[in-house]
């Protein structure tokens, strides 16, 4: 019998209209172009500023742009998976909205919640369904309205963070294509470097933390930089090692997009020249979630049938990880 495994077969993807500049930036925090630019290699966000939407609305624009680019009837979709740090409700499922608006009314869905490894995370759990035999088509969709938790006030966070969705659709192979390998971690200590510590049932919403901003997210940047820049090279080294391969074997790195010099510092592990690393973080900022799914969006056109892809991310948790992919198709 021969071996299924996990391929994706489309992309789709959604960011904001309004542009945020570093330039914007200057008018509410102690900061300036240069030194952001310098330090995260961020030039400009996107931030959803229309009134009474949430998370969903951005995942579903880039699960219909998914759908009308594959040419795909959605009650096909078996499962959808939402990766999302800012679901529109604490408890609603945010996926099992975006699967009835789009029209996936054969499909179960739910949300998954690794922070800025939440795509990669949910890569392997729409693996596992797939390779089961018993799905046949997984919508994964990252998607965070970071600008729902930022501090407009903090400069460690507000020039970080923007807006934005991504999706992937993933289907059975049986060519060995797709999913080859995956290596992924978590450190529960790391939460105090990380987090967003009201709203959740240790601190539930009083009037208390809501004046001490302590719905806003948190985190204690150089600590977090250098978790960062260790574990996303050493996954990434992990995955080439494990599978033999060399800087030569790897077509694209495909790395979270939190910082320039964590990603810089990822392909030089990997001994990978900088054409080819994936790169939007200039445009979009960490759009948390949806970093990895946007970072195909954008280089969809340039990618060719079996070109080996290690995408490598980190988030809050700590989690963090990479996974070994070939590409299955080429774009029209």
């Amino acid at each position: 019998m021969t071996k299924l495994s996990a391929a994706i077969t489309a992309v789709g993807g959604y960011v904001p209209e309004f542009v945020m500049t570093n330039k914007m930036l200057e008018e509410l925090v102690d900061t300036n172009d240069e030194w952001i630019t310098t330090r995260t290699g961020i030039k400009e966000r996107r931030v959803l500023k229309k009134e009474g939407v949430g998370t969903s609305y951005m995942a579903i624009k880039a699960a219909e742009d998914l759908i009308k680019k594959r040419g795909i009837d959605p009650s096909e979709i078996d499962l959808v998976l939402v990766g999302t740090a800012t679901p529109d409700t604490l408890v609603a499922s945010t996926a099992a909205f975006v699967a009835s608006e789009i029209g996936a009314t054969n499909a179960f869905a739910f949300d998954l919640l690794a922070a800025c490894s939440s795509f990669l995370f949910g890569m392997s759990t729409a693996a596992g369904f797939i390779e089961s035999g018993k799905y046949k088509k997984v919508l994964l969709i990252g998607a965070d309205k970071m600008s729902s938790i930022i501090d407009y006030e903090d400069r460690t966070t507000c020039i970080i963070f923007g807006d934005g969705a991504g999706a992937a659709l993933f289907e059975p192979n049986e060519e060995g294509l797709g999913m080859q390998d995956e290596y992924l971690r978590s450190d529960g200590n790391g939460r105090e470097y990380l987090s967003m510590n009201g709203g959740g049932s240790i601190m539930p919403a009083t009037e208390e933390s809501v004046k001490n901003k302590q719905h806003y997210i948190f985190q204690d940047g150089k600590t977090v930089f250098k978790f960062a820049v260790s574990k996303m090279a050493d996954a990434a080294a992990e995955i080439m090692e494990r599978n033999s391969l060399t800087h030569d074997d790897v077509s694209w790195l495909v790395p979270h997009q939190a910082n320039k010099r964590i990603i810089d510092a990822t392909a030089n592990r990997m001994g990978l020249d900088h054409d080819r690393v994936m790169m939007n973080i200039q445009k979009y900022g960490n759009t948390t979630s949806a970093t990895l799914p946007l970072l195909l969006y954008d280089y969809e056109k340039q990618l060719k049938k079996g070109d080996n892809l290690v995408f490598a991310a980190f988030g809050g948790g700590f989690t963090w990880g990479s996974i070994y992919l070939k590409w299955a198709y080429n774009s029209k």
